[in-house]
């Protein structure tokens, strides 16, 4: 064997080992284990919320798995579109069948993952391809229409406070149920204190009496 075939052989060797290191290296960041076997199951959402492929999953808080896909499907029993996602968790993570399956985010704008409740104990576990229907998130649209009526909601109130319109209303800008309500607090600190001093003098006391 000449030289060349030698120092050709080595080259090949050296770059195929190479790529078996950055292969250990790829794997090993993404947190796959290829010796891990586990099993897909499948959950059913009206609204995925940007949920995606590879997103972690996670039960009782714990990385147990990833999303496999989201695809549309169309439910032949509700009569609607909805989103299907595939999960592929580890063999040993055993799911109720009434698990609370959620979308949550990890941080307030962070990623998204699937989290799974571990349901209730004793109820039958998810086998292989099962489907179950989780919950779906609340819409970040939803939630600023919610925080959007709940503003003009307290604009009303504070502008029926300024107008005196109601009890309060009327305690803020009413002069004279303001000195009322302050004289009648004064009465009582007065009569507070009566008591604490002369206790039975002011239990004895007929009513009416001044």
């Amino acid at each position: 064997m000449d030289g060349t075939r030698v120092f050709e052989l080595k080259v090949g060797a050296f770059i195929l080992l190479g790529i078996v290191i950055l292969f250990i290296i790829v794997f090993s960041i993404g947190d796959i284990n290829l010796s891990k076997s586990g099993y897909k199951i499948r959950v059913t959402f009206n609204f995925a919320n940007g949920l995606a492929a590879s997103a972690p999953v996670r039960l009782a808080g714990v990385d147990v798995g990833h999303i496999q896909a989201v695809r549309i499907m169309y439910d032949e029993i509700d009569k609607r579109t909805k989103a299907e996602v595939s999960a592929w968790v580890y063999e040993d993570t055993k799911i109720g069948e009434d698990a609370k399956i959620t979308i949550n985010t990890l941080g307030l704008l962070g990623e998204k993952y699937m989290e799974i409740s571990v349901g209730t104990p004793g109820k039958p576990i998810l086998k292989p391809n099962d489907i179950i229907a989780g919950k779906d998130p609340m819409p970040m649209e939803k939630i600023t229409e919610d925080l959007a009526d709940l503003s003009d909601s307290v604009k009303e109130i504070v502008g029926k406070l300024k107008k005196g319109e109601g009890t309060i209303g009327k305690l803020l800008v009413e002069d004279v149920v303001y000195n009322d309500l302050k004289a009648t607090a004064a009465n009582f600190k007065e009569f507070s204190e009566d008591i604490k001093k002369h206790p039975w003098k002011v239990l004895a006391k007929p009513r009416g009496d001044k």
